[in-house]
């Protein structure tokens, strides 16, 4: 009997609506908590509150879909969202992508920083711990999906997988048993989440260089995604080329953590961590004394004016 995965991928039905509930959508909401809960962390660890992590949860979460959506969109069912524009829509069923969600993530950053008047690497090495731990409970939603499946195995290997509901074949002894990259890349994910935790402590905390943990999230985790892509099913017509599109899309955020980790080596700027004396009762305790000096002026010069009279 060959290794099955046949999980039915609803696994509520809402009564009355009819609406089905997806393991995908429980998944999806399960790295949005955990990456909040990490980013308040982090947030709180330097700036003493975790307010500003709540203020980016709705840029975070538009930048998020839009930015995964489109991707899938623009890089793989292009066709399909010009034959049925709503199904762009549908988001609880699948089809986000993780280079798109960069880029989304990556601007809903570049607004936070720029409206928090923050250096916009040091928000997004705090937000990497999210990022690595969303990729990796993302692809396990993928994994209830029957999507994003691997090759199909050599006869006789230990790592196949039958997916019934990919291939669309009963009974299972006929199903072609296939890699699980869904699995291989939540590893990958988690993987990548004890790296940073392990270079935040090692590089110490909030002394670490700033864009050491951004440099490695992107080197690390797209390495892997390259890799492992030679194990994936090819996902349209224009991956029969050397390289498929997911690898030629993981090249660029490779590169560009190669860059900015040369950057961080050889002009290291540490993380400063501003205290609250500094950026509140100091400039307080000035004001205040600037405006009973000037009270202390006005009530001299009228005493001065009255004696006069």
């Amino acid at each position: 009997m060959p290794r099955v995965w046949n999980i039915d991928p609803v696994f509520f039905t809402l009564p009355y609506f009819n609406w089905p509930l997806r393991y995908y959508g429980l998944f999806f909401a399960l790295a949005f908590l955990g990456g909040f809960f990490l980013y308040a962390w982090q947030i709180k660890r330097a700036y003493g509150t975790d307010e500003e992590a709540v203020s980016f949860i709705i840029p975070g979460f538009i930048g998020v879909v839009i930015g995964a959506r489109l991707g899938h969109i623009l890089f793989y069912n292009l066709d399909l969202f010009l034959e049925h524009p709503l199904w762009a829509l549908r988001i609880w069923e699948g089809g986000l992508t993780s280079h798109g969600a960069a880029v989304g993530l990556a601007l809903a950053l570049w607004y936070q920083a720029w409206r928090k008047k923050r250096p916009f690497l040091d928000l997004t090495d705090r937000f990497s711990f999210s990022a690595a731990l969303g990729a990796a409970l993302v692809r396990i939603g993928n994994l209830f999906n029957s999507e994003i499946v691997g090759k199909i195995a050599p006869e006789g290997s230990p790592f196949g997988i039958a997916f019934p509901r990919y291939d669309q074949c009963f009974p299972y002894e006929i199903c072609p048993l296939r890699y699980p990259t869904q699995i291989l890349e939540a590893l990958l994910g988690f993987i990548v989440l004890g790296a940073l935790f392990l270079a935040d402590k090692l590089s110490g905390k909030e002394k670490r260089p700033r864009g050491l943990l951004s440099a490695l999230f992107l080197m690390l985790y797209f390495l892997g995604r390259f890799l492992l892509e030679y194990l994936k099913e090819r996902q349209n017509i224009y991956d029969n080329l050397l390289f498929s599109r997911g690898q030629l899309l993981s090249v660029i955020p490779f590169v560009l953590g190669l860059i900015l980790l040369i950057y961080v080596i050889q002009k290291p700027k540490v993380i400063q961590k501003p205290k609250k004396a500094q950026l509140i009762a100091k400039p307080t305790y000035e004001k205040k004394k600037q405006k009973a000096q000037m009270t202390i002026k006005k009530k001299s010069r009228s005493k001065r004016k009255a004696q006069k009279r």
